[in-house]
């Protein structure tokens, strides 16, 4: 972003430079280009109608980088016809914080509103951060900041409880090929040059810059500034440009289509073939072309039940640590988190036991959804129930010597139907022998 001195304005008409970097000649200068964040400025959303009816007040814009905080803001000063004035948490001390409030108080008297952004709010300390309180609550000010940290740890109470936090999501790769489509064609960016780049260099540039726009457009501008100019003025990318711009090989990887699919297919049968080696190859594969770590954590914990079961009782759980941890750190580092269960499952010894028993019993309940509960296993909460048998026979199993009563669960149909057949495999070889004299015991078959 290019910083405005402390005494600066921006207005509405004011463009960037052709010589300005590519990130900021397309910023959207009104919201009709402002590309993500359906959910705060989409149809009805709350911020769209606080700027469609100019009731803007003090607001922190709390997301990643790269996602529109200060383009957003800039977009509300103009659209309110607002003074702006751009604060830098490292270079703005007390005296010029003050020297601004008064300036603001000024216009406020002729009837010009001061929006004042400072960006990185939480780098301002706790003294810097209480020079703007009673001109915010006086309304001298309207107060955007924006924050890659979390407000509530980062922002004084008091301050805080003066503004209303938005928070802004990381930009889709949809998002991000879009601004990159209407880059090569609007005159601020490429527009005025004839480019020849296939939509899938597009899309590659936009998972790897990760939910970012200024990483996606400097990506963009670095790959057109290298590729090859052709006599006629045009310039030509091709992949082995964007390789080098990128600083790693552009992986044939699409999340919506065939290859999606087809890597985690090569994931999931590489560990049920006990293939760790291949398994963490395809794992890497998908998470260096910017698959989301969680949907792959998502398809480990199916695994860890529709393959391993209670062959291993512990690969659910691992798997769903994987998953939180995941979640806690996300890329690069949850890498190894996603390996080491990877792995561990790979090498797990190996049931279906579970999901076979689900499935079948599946097949008998969508044929059978009216079949009764037995009387002796219905709830009797009333006397009319009681009256009607409802539970009548039912054994406590912790009243027997066994712990396990005799008497039978499933409907008179399907008494002798066996849906969980355990193998020999790990611990499911304990589970088969206890299910085996459990069943035998119910059945009075143990004499």
């Amino acid at each position: 972003m290019d910083q405005l001195s402390l005494f600066d304005t921006e207005t509405e008409n004011s463009l960037a430079p052709a010589t300005a970097p590519l990130a900021d000649r397309m910023r959207p200068r009104d919201l009709e280009d402002y590309i993500g964040q359906e959910h705060l400025l989409g149809k009805g959303m709350i911020l769209r109608q606080m700027l469609e009816r100019d009731q803007i007040c003090s607001m922190i814009f709390w997301g990643p980088p790269g996602v529109g905080k200060t383009t957003l803001a800039r977009i509300i000063a103009n659209r309110t016809k607002s003074s702006f004035v751009n604060f830098s948490a490292v270079t703005s001390g007390i005296k010029e914080i003050k020297d601004i409030m008064k300036q603001a108080e000024d216009n406020r008297a002729y009837g010009i509103r001061t929006l004042c952004f400072v960006d990185e709010i939480h780098r301002f300390n706790k003294a810097q951060q209480d020079a703007f309180l009673p001109y915010v609550e006086r309304g001298s000010i309207t107060l955007i900041g924006a924050t890659t940290e979390n407000p509530s740890f980062e922002i004084n109470a008091a301050l805080l409880s003066r503004c209303k936090v938005f928070v802004l999501k990381e930009l889709t790769a949809d998002n991000l090929t879009e601004l990159l489509a209407r880059t090569l064609k609007d005159k601020r960016g490429f527009g005025n040059t004839d480019i020849h780049m296939e939509g899938s260099l597009l899309e590659t540039i936009a998972v790897f810059a990760n939910g970012d726009a200024r990483t996606a457009l400097n990506t963009l501008e670095m790959a057109v500034l290298n590729g090859a100019i052709s006599p006629d003025g045009s310039i030509t990318v091709t992949s082995d440009t964007l390789e080098q711009c990128l600083g790693k090989k552009t992986l044939l990887y699409d999340k919506k289509g065939e290859e999606h699919y087809n890597l985690i297919s090569a994931l999931h049968k590489s560990m049920r073939n006990s293939d760790p080696d291949a398994a963490v190859y395809w794992l890497a594969r998908m998470l260096e072309a910017g698959e989301d770590p969680l949907f792959i954590a998502r398809r480990l914990i199916r695994f860890a039940s529709e393959d391993v079961g209670l062959a291993d009782s512990q690969a659910l759980p691992l798997a769903v640590a994987a998953y939180q941890a995941c979640h806690f750190n996300g890329m690069p580092e949850c890498n190894l988190n996603l390996a080491q269960t990877v792995i561990y499952l790979s090498l797990a010894p190996r049931s279906n036991a579970v999901y076979r028993a689900y499935e079948t019993a599946k097949q008998d309940a969508l044929r059978q959804l009216a079949e009764p509960v037995p009387l002796n296993i219905r709830n009797a909460p009333t006397q009319l129930m009681e009256d009607l048998h409802y539970g009548q026979g039912y054994v406590y199993a912790h009243d027997t010597e066994e712990k396990i009563a005799r008497m039978t669960c499933l409907p008179d149909s399907l008494k002798d139907r066996r849906y969980y057949l355990p193998t020999e495999e790990g611990n499911e070889g304990i589970f088969k022998d206890r299910l085996q004299k459990s069943r035998a015991f119910r059945l009075g078959d143990d004499a």
